[in-house]
């Protein structure tokens, strides 16, 4: 049987891009279709109606790459990812032959991970693209890819990278098992993966990373860690992922290991700031005001005499403020959002303490929050950590200090109970692995270090990276 474009056109739901372009050569007829939005002309013509015109269908067979079937899905599918189907008289199957059009951006720095220092190249929307950016920096034969299409309608084609010597093989054959079980109509981004495949829906705390930076998706690479690319997101998800990976930066590793182990120590107190600064302002003034030096406790209460609302009240007011100027000023363009968020943090702070609806204390305790969540390096966690900081100040307002110890105390014993693939999310300390797996969690060993500490794990077999220092 016989293949017809009107076949293919009735496939494709008579869809008005697809184009049929009829000619003969050497006394054979010949159809060739394409999506004008997928496929290249010049491709097209180069590649397939010059060389029939000269050779016939002997040149058909010389192209590389080159699909046959009489399968009308299969034909339809690959027109959908920029191929070209070619029909000739009585023939029974069809050659598909690939001409894409290009429409991707260039590679850039991504907007919403700032690089202070190393690669300055970010992943885009071509899923080729991508797993190039992560191939060129790891030129190994155990790179290995998956190809997986996810979405009923969409088909949108997924890839798991991994190291296939580094990687365990159980944490790969299970992510593996959950991208085969999603079961969609559409899907357009890796967040959409991340909530299929999470084991803890409900739980605040993100369990996986997600980054635009090509460095940072392969050091995690190296690792053993999983990437996660899907095609039309620059988005790379990476998978199993611990509480500390949050407040761990490549910059850490382009800087001397005093200087990132310095940052990476202050990103680490600003988890605690963010989530109990407000509700110890509050615990204090409410019940505990004994804590406070006389000439600190005599500002405070003098800051509170004019305002009428109770310091829950203030506190979950300013917070509610300071996320729809971040939202505001998020939304709108570059230059409007700056001013919205200069001016309306200055109009609207000193606006509401002239107006005593606010203390001035208030308005520093709010501010030094939003610099704590500002600190992770990744602005998905610094939002979970602003959105345990309502419980955390509602359990203060209530039971003063001893509300603040148990709602930190439920938030650790979380962590330590939740895991992600298998692999505990507050690891090393929760379970306990020993001092020699902390020692690149608080502080960011010398390289040098830390290539040692592997060769005495047997974890990595090469030689001392200091070779020239005397033994």
């Amino acid at each position: 049987m016989t293949l017809s474009g009107e076949e293919i056109n009735l496939y494709l739901s008579g869809t008005e891009d697809l184009k049929t372009e009829r000619f003969a050569f050497h006394n054979q007829a010949c159809s060739i279709l394409y999506l004008e939005s997928f496929a290249k002309i010049e491709l097209i013509q180069s590649l397939i109606v010059l060389p029939l015109l000269e050779d016939g269908i002997a040149s058909l067979e010389a192209v590389s790459g080159i699909l046959k079937s009489s399968d009308l899905s299969l034909i339809g599918q690959s027109l959908l990812d920029g191929y070209c189907a070619v029909l000739l008289e009585n023939h029974p199957e069809a050659y598909m032959i690939a001409v894409p059009q290009s429409h991707g951006r260039s590679i850039d720095e991504p907007s919403a991970e700032q690089i202070i220092k190393g690669s300055h190249e970010g992943f885009v929307e071509n899923l080729n693209t991508n797993i190039y950016l992560l191939r060129y920096r790891v030129k190994s034969p155990q790179f290995k890819v998956k190809y997986f299409s996810i979405g009923t309608l969409t088909n949108t084609k997924v890839a798991m990278v991994y190291m296939e010597k580094l990687a365990d093989s159980n944490i790969v054959e299970e992510c593996e098992r959950r991208l085969k079980s999603i079961n969609l109509t559409h899907l357009y981004s890796t967040g959409e993966v991340d909530e299929m495949i999470e084991e803890h829906p409900m739980s605040p705390f993100p369990q996986s990373l997600h980054t635009e930076r090509t460095d940072r998706a392969v050091s995690y690479l190296l690792e053993g860690k999983i990437n996660i690319l899907v095609d039309g997101n620059p988005t790379v998800l990476i998978l199993p992922i611990t509480f500390f990976s949050f407040y761990q930066s490549p910059d850490d590793y382009n800087s001397r290991w005093i200087t990132g182990s310095f940052f990476r120590f202050i990103r680490m107190i600003s988890f605690i700031l963010a989530i109990s600064l407000p509700a110890i302002y509050i615990a204090i003034v409410s019940y505990h005001s004994e804590v406070l030096p006389p000439g600190i406790l005599y500002s405070v209460k003098v800051s509170l005499t004019y305002v009428p609302f109770p310091p829950i009240v203030e506190a979950l007011a300013m917070q509610i403020i300071l996320e729809l100027l971040k939202e505001a000023s998020i939304r709108l363009p570059s230059p409007i959002a700056q001013t919205i968020g200069i001016v309306g943090g200055l109009v609207i702070g000193t606006a509401v303490v002239e107006a005593h609806l606010v203390s001035h204390t208030m308005i520093v305790v709010i501010g030094l929050t939003a610099i704590a969540s500002f600190a992770a390096p990744l602005n998905e966690f610094g939002t979970s950590l602003r959105i345990l900081g309502f419980p955390t100040m509602l359990a203060a307002s209530l039971f003063g200090f001893f509300g603040i110890s148990v709602m930190m105390m439920v938030i650790f014993i979380h962590l330590c109970k939740i895991e992600t693939l298998g692999v505990p999310y507050f690891a090393p300390f929760g379970p306990f692995h020993g001092k020699d797996s902390m020692k690149d969690i608080f502080l960011r060993l010398p390289v040098w270090k830390t290539e040692q500490n592997a060769q005495k794990n047997g974890s990595r077999k090469q030689s001392f990276t200091l070779r020239w220092k005397r033994q």
